[in-house]
């Protein structure tokens, strides 16, 4: 699990005072990463950051990708900070480069987005860095892709990005289309930790977990539940597709993917084998 250390670091460093007129018609991006953790804080909102390389070109493409009137609508939510790959928190031989720090691993240094959520102080995935998309590729991110990022529900990294894999495949299925509840997220949790630590993919108890589920849902909703696991080695972003594209391969598990559900939950954690192992649990009214 990522290490809570973000706002450690954020408190080594002289906030320094910044006040800002922003545009009607523009974003706001702030240029130092401890003032824009502090205006996160205090507006409780969640903190994108844009990890900017040298390529010009790319950088262009990339605002022109946030113009777009819906990605910028959807932009105006949260608190933008533009940095440099090379970015440091903290003072003298206490520096820190933010794409070294294991809170950032997924980045794999290169430029890309990340998001930090500081909504809720009293949420578990509070001051955790929630989404890591990197540029894959050298290809900035498109605009449904910076659509569909900008628009998942709060939840864990994990969960965000199966989440993501999920709506970006190209046949859209529904399954995300409801509400994502805490009730099926902790499952999907504990029931893909579970296959991990066994390093083995599969409905593990699923009886004892269908009638748990079942007590615990309003109505007379029955919960439905996948299961994938990715190739060894791959990254999060890409074991989460692989982890998608499996289910489209199987004829049941893709009918659930791509129903429509009231309420839904998507987590991945991965073996100490290098495979990630995914669950999605669904519920609706039979």
């Amino acid at each position: 699990m990522l290490k809570r250390t973000l706002l450690a670091i954020v408190a080594l460093v002289a906030i320094i005072s910044l006040t800002h007129t922003a545009q009607a018609d523009s974003l706001y991006w702030y240029d130092d990463y401890s003032t824009a953790v502090r205006t996160a804080i205090n507006d409780n909102r969640m903190l994108l950051i844009y990890f900017r390389g040298e390529d010009e070109a790319k950088h262009e493409e990339f605002q022109q990708v946030m113009a777009d009137p819906q990605v910028a609508e959807l932009a105006g939510n949260y608190i933008l900070a533009e940095l440099p790959l090379n970015a440091t928190v903290g003072s003298g031989e206490k520096q820190t480069k933010l794409l070294s720090h294991g809170a950032f691993q997924h980045m794999d240094g290169k430029p890309g987005v990340a998001i930090l959520d500081f909504v809720d102080d009293t949420d578990e995935n509070y001051s955790y860095v929630v989404s890591q998309f990197q540029f894959r590729d050298n290809r900035v991110r498109s605009v449904h892709q910076m659509r569909t990022i900008l628009s998942l529900p709060r939840g864990s990294l994990t969960q965000r990005t199966l989440i993501y894999a999920v709506r970006m495949h190209p046949e859209a299925p529904r399954s995300t289309n409801g509400v994502f509840r805490r009730l099926l997220a902790v499952a999907t949790l504990q029931h893909s930790r579970l296959q991990a630590r066994m390093q083995l993919q599969g409905h593990h108890s699923w009886e004892s977990r269908f009638h748990q589920l079942s007590g615990q849902l309003p109505g007379h909703m029955l919960p439905t539940e996948v299961c994938a696991e990715s190739w060894p080695g791959q990254n999060l972003e890409d074991a989460a597709i692989e982890c998608v594209r499996s289910w489209r391969h199987s004829s049941g598990h893709w009918s659930a993917v791509s129903a429509d559900n009231t309420y839904y939950g998507y987590d991945m954690k991965r073996g100490n084998n290098g495979i990630w192992y995914a669950t999605g649990i669904f519920a609706k009214n039979r």
